[in-house]
């Protein structure tokens, strides 16, 4: 392999997938088994830990290598696979969190430099921490012959390809739980105003219960007052006297039953007035109280 420097070996493929990214990302050179090996890919992912994780992992699970393919008609290169470690890959001994995709069999893959025969893919994944809402992930794709164990770097479309796949697994993710606390936000105000609702009703059935009550006590002190103010003829011929005593003019002759309101009180006599309005004397003896 001619050597010449990462950067112009991407420059001279020119994607446009790659220098779409290019401007955010950082890249970082390393080697397989001595060999030189993909620059890599570097980006920032915001959001937490948790989430940032569901999407690696999502990716990872998905069987597919990004950003590649082997037949034209097939633009999809599936049959990938999640493992733990790879020897194509010098063991990793910095910072972070560290994954790994493979894909075996694959013949000449497209987007890895003079890739040819038929080999291995392999993506390696590190995670690191930069604050509590943001993660930076770093990338390396390369294609390893079986029989030569030559390796091809990626120009950069494997990577980029990936990287986008997480970010967009992470979005996902975070517009997940945006709708979902949102929901719960509708929920919990929905519920708020129920139990409002519900205290209004049961505050407006406490004063309705009490002001029954009240009508109630005030109509047993209306009836208490009429028994005490209120009585009635006992007897026919009744004489309706102009004072308090038995020579008295008498105004008017009251029937059986009569009601008459009692106004004034002495040991003898009442002062009373008729439903009509007519005022004088009745003996005590000659009323009763109201049934």
């Amino acid at each position: 392999m001619k050597d010449i420097s990462p950067v112009r070996r991407m420059m001279g493929c020119g994607t446009a997938v790659f220098w779409g990214w290019i401007a955010a990302t950082s890249f970082f050179p390393g080697s397989v088994n001595g060999q030189l090996s993909s620059p890599g890919f570097s980006g920032e992912l915001s959001g937490n830990e948790q989430d940032i994780l569901q999407a690696v992992n999502e990716v990872l699970e998905d069987q597919i290598i990004h950003g590649t393919y082997i037949f034209d008609k097939e633009p999809t290169l599936r049959g990938a696979e999640v493992v733990s470690s790879t020897p194509l890959f010098e063991p990793w001994t910095g910072k972070g969190q560290v994954f790994y995709k493979i894909r075996k069999d694959a013949i000449a893959p497209r987007h890895f430099l003079e890739s040819a025969d038929q080999g291995t893919i392999v993506v390696r994944y590190v995670l690191t921490t930069v604050s509590p809402e943001r993660m930076r992930i770093l990338i390396n794709a390369e294609y390893v012959e079986k029989t030569h164990r030559r390796v091809h770097i990626s120009d950069g479309t494997v990577e980029s390809s990936e990287f986008k796949e997480i970010k967009d697994h992470l979005q996902a993710i975070q517009l997940a739980e945006q709708e979902a606390a949102e929901a719960k936000r509708r929920r919990d105000s929905a519920e708020f105003v129920q139990q409002i609702r519900t205290r209004q009703r049961e505050d407006e059935s406490t004063r309705l219960a009490a002001a029954e009550s009240s009508v109630k006590d005030l109509e047993q002190q209306i009836k208490a007052l009429r028994q005490e103010v209120e009585r009635r003829v006992k007897a026919p011929g009744a004489e309706l006297r102009a004072a308090p005593f038995h020579a008295a003019a008498s105004m008017k002759t009251l029937s059986a039953f009569t009601e008459v309101v009692v106004v004034i009180v002495t040991p003898q006599w009442y002062g009373v007035e008729t439903l009509e309005g007519q005022r004088g004397w009745l003996p005590i003896e000659q009323l009763e109280s109201l049934p």
